[in-house]
């Protein structure tokens, strides 16, 4: 068996600083073995998010230069941007692409943590998969209160970091560290600019479904007072409506588990879901990159005989069949995780 494959996607809280992004990608290129996939970076959130992928072993080495270095040049104290955010590297996963198991990245989660804790004096939380309670299993539950919260909440008993001091520092903020399922983006193009129409498709893909409603429009509450909801149709889906420009609305998603819910689910459901709306679906938008066996899912769905079909057939079912090159080029050598890494 070849050696494994791990996907690593910090987030650093800046996205305006050019010179501070190229020191950062800088040092992840001096680690042999691993490749840089894409530097995604935007002003107004001020955050740069980097993949990178490599043997695991490799991937924790350049885990740690890169973050190493973002906290060297980054200053929370200066920073401001409209994504959330709670510290100079903000959130480090750690994603199994081939050849490994969860347990391996959640042992990188790990180390990684221990290492800013132990010898960078940083906050870190576990979370995800590496997680150690149920309350910190979501970003979102960590994050909540962001950097201006922290100096309060990193005091509380049942939010003492798992590694490193019980303390904010305010220059760095606190990290995440953590390890997940690859998390695909794809987006899927309608002909109208309404967007509530791509909503209400989404209210029905999505795993979290819809409000329940009473004839008057009113949110219908359980015992507790908490509003019911009808669940959506497919499991692991974040999907809402969105405009790709001004005159095409869009159904944007993440897939959180391939295996579970894949591009071609999403694809066919939403095709019969538009139609119902007297909609046509009119392309297919990957942002960033995807996992090889996700593609082949999706070309042995959308191939007539794919038990004899190649690799390369197979690809070129898929990106026919989810549309992907309907809005431009789909160049698979830089799409594809394992094939960008070669």
């Amino acid at each position: 068996m070849s050696e494994g494959l791990v996907e690593c996607v910090p987030n650093f809280s800046e996205g305006k600083n050019l010179e501070i992004i190229s020191e950062i990608t800088k040092s992840i290129n001096e680690i042999e073995g691993v490749s840089l996939l894409d530097v995604d970076s935007s002003e107004d959130f001020n955050r740069t998010v980097i993949s990178f992928v490599g043997p695991p072993e490799k991937v924790l080495m350049a885990a740690k230069k890169c973050t190493k270095k973002g906290l060297e040049l980054i200053d929370m104290t200066k920073h401001s941007g409209e994504h959330a955010r709670m510290g100079a590297v903000d959130v480090v996963p750690f994603i199994p692409i081939s050849n490994c198991k969860m347990e391996d990245c959640i042992s990188l989660a790990e180390r990684l943590g221990k290492y800013l804790g132990e010898e960078m004096n940083i906050p870190v939380y576990l979370y995800a998969n590496a997680a150690k309670s149920t309350q910190r299993k979501l970003l979102p539950n960590i994050r909540k209160g962001e950097y201006e919260g922290f100096n309060d909440k990193i005091k509380l008993p049942e939010w003492k970091p798992d590694f490193g001091p019980q303390e904010f520092i305010p220059k760095s903020g606190v990290t995440a560290s953590g390890a997940r399922s690859v998390l695909i983006a794809f987006n899927i193009n309608l002909n109208t600019n309404d967007k509530s129409l791509a909503n209400s498709i989404a209210g029905k893909i999505r795993t979290s479904g819809t409000l329940k409603k009473d004839l008057n429009g009113n949110k219908i509450l359980d015992e507790q007072g908490k509003p019911e909801r009808i669940p959506g149709k497919f499991t692991n889906l974040q999907a809402a409506g969105w405009m790709y420009d001004q005159t095409t609305a869009q159904v944007s998603m993440n897939l959180l588990d391939f295996s579970e819910t894949g591009m071609h689910n999403v694809m066919e459901e939403i095709k019969n879901e538009a139609q119902k709306l007297n909609l046509d679906v009119t392309a297919g938008e990957l942002v960033g990159l995807v996992p090889l066996n996700a593609i082949l899912d999706s070309g042995k769905f959308y191939h007539s005989n794919p038990s004899s079909a190649s690799t390369e057939d197979l690809v070129n079912a898929a990106i026919e069949g989810l549309m992907l090159s309907n809005l431009g080029e789909f160049k698979s050598n830089k799409r594809i995780i394992e094939w960008a890494a070669n």
